[in-house]
């Protein structure tokens, strides 16, 4: 699996929400995360903007396999979800594809299934490739 950039996830989003990258190639990118209380709004069930997180993050993630990373960087420019059904607990895992790999941007299908396999969310997210300052 290619490697992201070396960074310490433990005191980022990903770290605080336990999201997993557990494939990456180019033709798709799956991660994992943990529904726990942490992850809930006040009725108990996964919160819709975490959704929106676990989507982004394997999007962006995903991109970077398609950029020159020593001179640009994958950031989130648009995103949008549809939350199918609420989940309280368990390990919920995305699945990103690239629809269009472009020179300035991405768009990816992300799918977020529950650990009985049930569409939980689906988002499209559109990652802008922006060069690095110097």
């Amino acid at each position: 699996m290619p490697e992201l950039p070396k960074f310490d996830f433990t005191h980022t989003v990903m770290g605080t929400l336990g999201i997993e990258m557990t494939q990456m190639n180019p033709d798709k990118v799956i991660a994992t995360m943990p529904v726990t209380p942490k992850t809930h709004q006040p009725f108990g069930v996964m919160h819709g903007g975490v959704s929106v997180v676990l989507a982004e993050t394997v999007a962006s993630a995903g991109s970077y396999l398609f950029i020159n990373r020593e001179k640009q960087r994958a950031v989130g420019l648009e995103i949008n979800a549809n939350h199918i059904r609420g989940v309280s607990s368990g390990l919920v895992r995305a699945e990103g594809v690239p629809v269009h790999v472009g020179r300035t941007t991405l768009v990816w299908d992300v799918r977020i299934y529950d650990a009985s396999e049930r569409l939980v969310c689906i988002s499209r997210c559109t990652i802008a490739v922006i060069d690095i300052d110097k």
